[in-house]
C-alpha cells in the first residue's frame, strides 16, 4: 500500500486537518479536539499550551501516532497516518518520531546507553557513529553510558530520554512535559538541549507545557481551549505566555487572534 502524501514544497514536520477526538457516544460524549487545523513547521520548536482539559496532551499524542481521530487528518511530513497499517505505522514511529516524556520511560535492566540506542536496536539498525557522539555531547553523557536509570539521577535520567529520541535523527520530537519532574536548573539544561537540537542541527521539536519559562524556549506557542486552537504567539517570552494563560482565568469563551489566519480552519 502507497501511503497517501501532500506535497512535499514546504511540507511542515507535522500538521492535521479538522482535526476531531471524542471520548464516549451520545450525552456523555466529550470533545477533546474540535475540528483543528494546524501546521507545526519543519525545523522549528512549537510549545503547546492551554488549560488543563484544553485538549493540548490529545493533541499532541493524535499528531505522534499514539492515538488515532474520531475524524480528520493527520500528517508526519507528507505521510498521512490513516493512510498506514500498524506496522507502517509503528516503523514510522520508530524511525521518524521520537519521544520524550515527563515520565522518562528508561527501561532499568538497560544501561545508558542501550536505552539511547533501543529505537534503533529494536529495528535491526546501528546508529550512525558520528550522529551518536553529537548527540551524547550535546547532552553530556559521555561518561554516563554504562550506568543504569537506577545509577543516574532524574537530570540524567531525562538527559537519556532526550538523546533516544535524537538518535535516529527523526524528522519530529514529541516532548510531553519533559521538565515536570526536573527542578527549574535541570530542566532548563534539557530544554537548552532541546534548543540547541533545533537551532544547531535543524531538528522539529513539538514540547506540551505548562510552564510559560519552558515555553519561552519555543519559537512559538500554540494556545489551546476547549479543544480549539485559539491563539498562536511567535517569538515568545515567559512574561508574555504568563499574560496569555491569564487571559483563559478571565474568560471561558474561546479566544480569536489574526495571528491564527492561514493557520486555524
Amino acid at each position: 500500500m502507497n501511503p497517501a502524501t501532500i506535497p512535499a514544497a514546504q511540507t511542515p514536520a507535522a500538521s492535521t486537518i479538522r482535526a476531531r477526538k471524542a471520548y464516549g457516544d451520545g450525552d456523555t460524549s466529550v470533545i477533546a479536539l474540535d475540528d483543528v487545523t494546524v501546521e507545526f513547521p519543519a525545523g522549528q520548536f512549537t510549545a503547546i499550551m492551554g488549560p488543563s482539559g484544553s485538549g493540548k496532551s490529545t493533541l499532541m499524542h493524535c499528531v505522534a501516532g499514539l492515538d488515532t481521530l474520531t475524524s480528520g487528518q493527520v500528517f508526519i511530513g507528507g505521510i498521512e497516518l490513516s493512510s498506514l497499517n500498524d506496522r507502517e505505522l509503528t516503523l514510522l514511529r520508530r524511525t521518524r518520531i521520537g519521544f520524550v516524556f515527563q515520565s522518562f520511560n528508561l527501561i532499568p535492566t538497560l544501561s545508558a546507553q542501550e536505552n539511547i540506542e533501543l529505537p534503533l536496536t529494536l529495528g535491526g539498525l546501528r546508529p550512525d557513529p558520528a550522529w551518536f557522539d553529537t548527540v551524547i555531547s550535546t547532552v553530556g553523557l559521555g561518561d554516563r553510558l554504562r550506568h543504569r536509570p537506577s545509577e543516574l539521577s532524574g537530570g540524567q535520567q531525562q538527559r537519556v530520554a532526550v538523546a533516544r529520541a535524537l538518535a535516529s535523527r527523526p524528522e519530529v520530537v514529541f516532548a510531553d512535559e519533559p521538565t515536570g519532574n526536573l527542578d527549574s536548573r535541570t530542566g532548563a539544561e534539557i530544554l537548552a538541549f532541546m534548543r540547541r537540537a533545533t537551532d544547531e542541527f535543524g531538528q522539529s521539536v513539538v514540547m506540551v507545557t505548562h510552564d510559560p519559562v519552558a515555553a519561552s524556549y519555543a519559537d512559538s506557542v500554540l494556545f489551546l481551549a476547549d479543544g480549539r486552537v485559539v491563539d498562536r504567539v511567535e517569538r515568545p517570552t515567559a512574561d508574555v505566555v504568563l499574560d496569555r494563560m491569564k487571559s483563559f482565568d478571565r474568560s471561558t469563551t474561546p479566544l480569536t487572534s489574526p495571528m491564527l489566519a492561514g493557520t486555524v480552519a
